[in-house]
Formats: C-alpha cells, sequence, structure tokens
C-alpha cells in the first residue's frame, strides 16, 4: 500500500529562478494528485510503437558477429559463405565500412562519459570480448542471424588487462568524479581513526551488473537524400544526435530522431555503437536497416555497472558521535571511457564526523565501456558506507536508528552548505512506526520461525539533486482552450508525460485533458537527457519560464478594453481556461476572448531552464529510509525477503501513483542487486559467461514482497515545484538493507554482494 495523504508539515514551494513568487504557490489542482498514466491505454493495446516496431517500406534486417578475444587483431576475416547466405544483402566489416570519426558521447572529448570514445570498426583492432567485427543485413532477422553465424574469423591476441586485483595494484585517480574531485579529505581522518575508543575498518565488494531493460537496445534507420532518419531506444535525444553527427560528418539539422517510448533505461539507452554499425550500414546497403541487440548482444557491447572494492573505515566516541569517517576504494573502468563510479558519494553529503576522507581510484581493465547504471555510484557505494554503519551501530551496543539519529549533521559534511530541505530522521521516524521496527531483535539470531530465522535491517536512501540548465519548452495556446506542450524530453515509463501534462494544466488554469503533451522527437525543442533524476526538475523550470513568458504575451493582447487592463503579470494568475486577478475574482478574462478580439487562433511562447543556481548555494539530495525484513532457512541459507518498506523524503510528490511506483521499481532493482543479480566477467578471456536472462538472474515475481512506500511530500523551497528526483534513489540503501536483516538474523556479515546461499552455509 502506499500512504497517499499529506503530512501537516506541507508548506508551499516557492521556487523561481529570481527568488521571486512560483504562480503554483500553494495551489492544488491537478498536482498532487495519482494521475493514471496518460500513455498506459496505447501500450495496453499494442499501439505505442518502439524503435523495432516502425513500418518502412524495404525493411532490412541486421545482426552482429562480435569478437572471441579481449585484445589484439583480427588476422583472418573470411565473409564469403555469409555473402553467398540466402536472403543476404550486405555482410559490413572495417575493410568496407564508411570512414567514421570517434565519438564523443554526451559532449566529451577525448573520453566519452557513459560509453566509449573507440572508432568503430575502422580498423582490425579489438579492444574487448565482444566488440563487434562484422554486421550482416538480410530481408529478415533469421537470415541475417543465420548468415552470421557463418562468418569466420582469426585473431592475433595481445597480452590484456583482465584481474582486476592485479589492476588495483596500478590503479589511479580520475581526473574528476562527474565533476568532483577524487579525493576530499577535512582533518587527519587515520589518526583520528587509530585514537577512536571505537573503530571498524571493513572492506566491502560489489560485482559487475548488466543492464537488462524489458525493451532490448535497437535502432530502425534510413537515409533520405542525405538526411538521417532514426527511430532509437534513448533517453539523451539531442545528445545522441550531437554524437551521430561528429561521428558521421554531418549537421545535426539532418538527422531527426524519433523516440516517444522506451522500454526502460536506466542509463544505458544513449549512443553505442550499434547506433553506428546500422547507420552505416543503411548507408552502403542504400535500404533502412534494423539493428535490435540480441539479449547477449546486449551484455557484450552496451556497458553496466562495474566491479568495485571499498574500504569504508568508522571511529567513533562512547556517546555515539564519529570522530573519523574514510570510505576510499577502487572501481573497474576502461582507457576509452570516463565513468568511475561515484561510490563515495553518499559518504561526502549523509553524516557528521570530525575528520573524513574519501578516495576514488579506477583500474583499468579491457572490457566493454562501464555506463550509468541507476544510481550509478550511490547505489554500490551506499551497500558498503550503510552495512559499515550497522556495524558500527552493534560495536556501541545502539539501535540502528538511534545511531544515525546522532550522526545527523547540521550543514554538509564536506562543502559545509546549508541543506535545502533535510527531513531524514523524520523519514526514519514515520518509517520505523509504519514497520513495526520495535519488535526487531537487539540480539542477532535472536527472533525464530520453524526453521526460518527472521531479522530486521534499515539502511540510508540517498541520491544527489540535479537540474540541468538549456532544456527548453514550447508552449501553445489555441482559441479553443487547448495547449499543445512541445518538449524534446523523454518518456521512458517513469511517468514524465503524465506528471508535466498535470504541471502544465495547473500552470495554465486548464483540465489535464485540455493539455496535449508532445515528447520524444528533436523536431521538438532541445532538451537535456532524462538522466540523474533530473528531467523533471528541469523540464518544470523550463515550463515556469514558458509560462511567464505566455502570460506576458496574452496580458499584452488583452489591452485596455480587458477586465485585466492595467495588472502586471504579478497581479494575474491562470485558473479556469483564462486569466484573472489574484485577489479578485470578478476581474477574468478566458483565453478564448483574449485570442478573439485580437483575431488569433494561438499563441506561443518557449523557456529555458536556467543555470541551476540553487545548488551553487545548497547541498541538495533526495532521502529515504529503506526497512527490510528476511527470512533465513537455518539448514539451506536460502533468503526470502517478507516485508519491505520504502519511507522517502524526496520534497514535493507531483503524483503520488507514478512516484510509488518509481520507488517500487528502484527497491525492485535494489534486491535483485543485494540477492541474485552478477555478470560473470571470466579474467582469463574476457568473456561474459551468462549473456542470457536464464543465467542473469533478476527478481521474478516470486522474489518479490508487498513493498509498501511512504514520503513525507515535504515541499523543498529552493527546487522547481518543491519536488527533488525519485527515479534514481529507490535503489539505494536497498543493498545494505538486506544485508543488514540477514545479519540481524543469522549473525553472519556478508559484505560481498549478491548475498547467496552459499555464502551463509
Amino acid at each position: 500500500m502506499t500512504n497517499l495523504q499529506k503530512t501537516p508539515e506541507q508548506t508551499p514551494a516557492r521556487w523561481t529562478p529570481d527568488g521571486g513568487r512560483d504562480p503554483l504557490a500553494g495551489r492544488h489542482g491537478a498536482i498532487g494528485t495519482s494521475l493514471p498514466r496518460i500513455d498506459g491505454p496505447l501500450k495496453v493495446r499494442g499501439q505505442a510503437r518502439f524503435a523495432a516496431e516502425v513500418p518502412v517500406d524495404r525493411l532490412t534486417y541486421a545482426a552482429l558477429v562480435t569478437s572471441t578475444i579481449a585484445r589484439g587483431v583480427i588476422a583472418t576475416l573470411d565473409t564469403a559463405a555469409a555473402e553467398a547466405a540466402p536472403g543476404v544483402v550486405l555482410v559490413m566489416t572495417h575493410r568496407n565500412a564508411p570512414r567514421m570519426a570517434p565519438p564523443a558521447v554526451i559532449m566529451t572529448d577525448p573520453r566519452a562519459a557513459g560509453a566509449s570514445s573507440l572508432p568503430v570498426m575502422q580498423d582490425a583492432s579489438i579492444h574487448w570480448n565482444g566488440e563487434p567485427v562484422a554486421v550482416v543485413v538480410a530481408e529478415t532477422q533469421e537470415q541475417a542471424d543465420h548468415a552470421a553465424s557463418l562468418v569466420r574469423v582469426t585473431y592475433r591476441e595481445e597480452p590484456a588487462s583482465l584481474s582486476f586485483e592485479q589492476a588495483i595494484a596500478v590503479g589511479r585517480h580520475p581526473d574528476t568524479v562527474l565533476g568532483e574531485p577524487a579525493v576530499i579529505e577535512t582533518g587527519d581522518t587515520e589518526t583520528a581513526l587509530s585514537a577512536a575508543p571505537h573503530r571498524i575498518d571493513r572492506v566491502y565488494r560489489t560485482p559487475r551488473h548488466s543492464h537488462s531493460a524489458i525493451e532490448p537496445h535497437a535502432v530502425t534507420v534510413w537515409w533520405e537524400n542525405g538526411d538521417l532518419v532514426v527511430h532509437d531506444a534513448t533517453q539523451m535525444l539531442h545528445m545522441t544526435r550531437y554524437t551521430i553527427a561528429g561521428v558521421f560528418g554531418i549537421d545535426e539539422e539532418r538527422i531527426r530522431i524519433h523516440s516517444p517510448y522506451v522500454g526502460g533505461g536506466f542509463g544505458s539507452k544513449g549512443p553505442w555503437s550499434h547506433h553506428y554499425l546500422a547507420i552505416a550500414a543503411a548507408k552502403l546497403a542504400g535500404r533502412p536497416v534494423r539493428l535490435a541487440l540480441s539479449r547477449a548482444d546486449i551484455f557484450r557491447v552496451v556497458g553496466g555497472r562495474t566491479t568495485t572494492e571499498q574500504r569504508v573505515a568508522l571511529g567513533a566516541r562512547d556517546d555515539g558521535t564519529l570522530t573519523a569517517l574514510v570510505h576510499a576504494g577502487t572501481a573497474a573502468m576502461t582507457t576509452h571511457n570516463n565513468c568511475p563510479e561515484q561510490f563515495t558519494f553518499p559518504a561526502r553529503h549523509l553524516y557528521a564526523a570530525d575528520s573524513i576522507r574519501v578516495e576514488q581510484r579506477v583500474a583499468d581493465i579491457d572490457m566493454v565501456a562501464n555506463t550509468f547504471m541507476r544510481a550509478p555510484g550511490e547505489s554500490v557505494g551506499s551497500f558498503a558506507l550503510e552495512c559499515a554503519i550497522d556495524e558500527m551501530a552493534g560495536e556501541l551496543g545502539l539501535d540502528p536508528i538511534e545511531f544515525r539519529r546522532r550522526i545527523e549533521p547540521e550543514t554538509d559534511p564536506t562543502s559545509g552548505r546549508p541543506f535545502s530541505s533535510r527531513h531524514l530522521v523524520k523519514a526514519y521516524a514515520d518509517g520505523a512506526e509504519r514497520f513495526g521496527w520495535s519488535r526487531r531483535a537487539a540480539s542477532p539470531g535472536a527472533l525464530r520461525n520453524g526453521d526460518w530465522l527472521v531479522g530486521m535491517g534499515v539502511a540510508t536512501a540517498t541520491y544527489p539533486y540535479y537540474r540541468m540548465p538549456g532544456g527548453r519548452v514550447r508552449i501553445t495556446l489555441s482559441r479553443d482552450g487547448r495547449a499543445t506542450v512541445a518538449v524534446a524530453a523523454h518518456e521512458m515509463g517513469m511517468g514524465t508525460a503524465t506528471v508535466h501534462t498535470q504541471v502544465l494544466a495547473d500552470r495554465l488554469g486548464l483540465s489535464v485533458d485540455h493539455v496535449d503533451f508532445q515528447h520524444g522527437d528533436t523536431a521538438l525543442p532541445a532538451f537535456t537527457m532524462a538522466g540523474g533524476s533530473s528531467q523533471t526538475a528541469t523540464l518544470a523550470a523550463a515550463a515556469h519560464e514558458a509560462t511567464a513568458a505566455l502570460l506576458e504575451e496574452l496580458l499584452r493582447l488583452a489591452g485596455n478594453d480587458s477586465p485585466l487592463a492595467g495588472l502586471t503579470a504579478d497581479e494575474v494568475e491562470a485558473r479556469d481556461g483564462g486569466l484573472g486577478h489574484r485577489g479578485a475574482r470578478d476581474r477574468f478574462e478566458s483565453y478564448a476572448s483574449i485570442l478573439g478580439r485580437a483575431g488569433r487562433d494561438a499563441v506561443g511562447a518557449e523557456g529555458e531552464s536556467p543555470m541551476p543556481t540553487e545548488t551553487q548555494t545548497f547541498s541538495m539530495h533526495s532521502y529515504g529510509a529503506q526497512f527490510c525484513e528476511v527470512r533465513v532457512h537455518a539448514v539451506t541459507g536460502e533468503i526470502r525477503v517478507s516485508r519491505f518498506l520504502g519511507s522517502f523524503d524526496c520534497g514535493r510528490i507531483l503524483n503520488p501513483g507514478t512516484a510509488a511506483s518509481q520507488f517500487r521499481g528502484g527497491i525492485i532493482m535494489g534486491l535483485g542487486l543485494a540477492l541474485t543479480e552478477e555478470t560473470q566477467f571470466d579474467e582469463r578471456n574476457g568473456r561474459i559467461m551468462n549473456p542470457s536472462l536464464a543465467e542473469y538472474h533478476v527478481p521474478v515475481h516470486m522474489d518479490v514482497p508487498e513493498i509498501d512506500v511512504i514520503f513525507t511530500d515535504i515541499p523543498d523551497p529552493h527546487a522547481p515545484l518543491g519536488a527533488r528526483g525519485i527515479g534514481e534513489i529507490g535503489i539505494t540503501g536497498v543493498g545494505a538493507a538486506v544485508a543488514n536483516a540477514v545479519h540481524n538474523a543469522t549473525g553472519r556479515r556478508i559484505r560481498e554482494l549478491p548475498i547467496t546461499l552459499d555464502k551463509l552455509l
């Protein structure tokens, strides 16, 4: 169940770029209601076209051939049998591929953030096991797959870096960690640690994880008189267009990307090598090409979460306050990308300590480039930090929630900035009451139900607030009282179109069925990526600017013959399909009347998300408290999560229904992180050994209990609409909550994920 009630502490949001009054402050309309997702009916009826479902004449289908070594060069490449196979249109290799520049993904150069900056199929070199070496294009997918199996390749192998342990020994500091220093230290942590009356010093390890969204990565592409049309599954429309333009040396305006529906992204749905290969193959073949990666291809060609080794050391006084906090370690990465898995971010901002040291290193491995994966570093970093916090609570003889209360900081521990809004203690208190935390056994292994040992665990969830500058929104208001909102934003199933239909309905004083939300097309005003839980805040800020500009234009059109004559923009509000005086209900004019008298069928305005100055003043984060109950079989070691509750403090909740779905989805993904998911990497040859959903285990229905979700719903006065991000935070803290519950049930500390039954026997 979800708690949809507002708390008495709710206050109106007041954010505006210049610190003035938000026209939606204190308003209650569509925002805050659980409007069902407007794209739901289309998806249920099968009418939502995804990238691999777009019909086009003379369509061909592509299949990949991938390398079987980790580093070296192609010695021989025999494509004759494939070229002679039935239905084959083209076999493309480095020998006949068009010349393509190295990609600069997400506008980074020379090393790509989140993908790879390597040239794609331009020479015989091999950089990881699974790199594409040939593309077969045929009349049907079956013919392409068969012909791909006929391609014969031999290699000259070269020494490769494949051992994480060996790579750690020669690791290095990355240039930055998402713009922050790789090392931060306040005080002398090691001296404080050695002098502390209570201390722990532990190492935690997390494995590789692979992306397994419901919709596989896919593109359908064709060329039209030098212009390029791409139907894609992407969460970064204009960044993908920018990257493709650079690779092929064409003007961005000659590329149009359609991506109205994305069946899950979680950080991976951006430009990868299959984009460039499909586009190049379509150029050679002179026909449309569809390249939909197989499940195995996704494991080999698209990166995921990388492996980490993390040290967390804590020093505490008898009163439960911290004298020292150390969080340091290494993540695997490649030399051709820049995604250092920011696992130290939670430790930088969560807890008060006299001295803090965080340090991140990377170890270079010859593998597919790792990339963003839901809460990229925070998910695995919170596992290590929150397990260590639980261990220290045990060392001190304190309840884990009480220990966290004692180390709650007044300001950001490393930056010193004030928090914009932080109600983590309340989230813990609300969650503890609802979950029945008081029934937890203080001593591990004390609670038993037959052969099942029962335990409870908690952990803090956290994720930074991000708002991107530059995203644009265009609003067009017609005389019939309808509004069309156009923005190249992304809908990956999280409810973007629904929530912002609600937001714009309230901003314009319209009902939601009078707002049309257009998205997922580079022909619309350019927008930023959907990532880092930033899209809602960015879109809300741009919509604020657009509606302000629209209001000014409507007042100008109203003129002196209107009941609104003489009023300034600050004195009017949108309501009931028109504009009215804030303090006088009788001073009102409908949009139809304003436009009709002006002789206009429509009026429009654009707005752009301004620079996020709020993050330069405040420390801004979403928070949560994750509560888990597990049952562990005393004989077999089988683990079952029997209950879970997430209590979140993420500012104002714009749509409780879609928000609860996002929180639950993150928690389920966290259960996979905790208990089942592991990409098995063969350190002898760099091969991924379990590239299928039969062997890479994601949680299924029987693994997931009923998940309760509650939220404080207290607006953050320094965020647009008072809302902070919710998409990524749900996964954070889950791994630690499960591990801490397992310890409470069994007395066993598992410090390496996933927590499989063999580790408990």
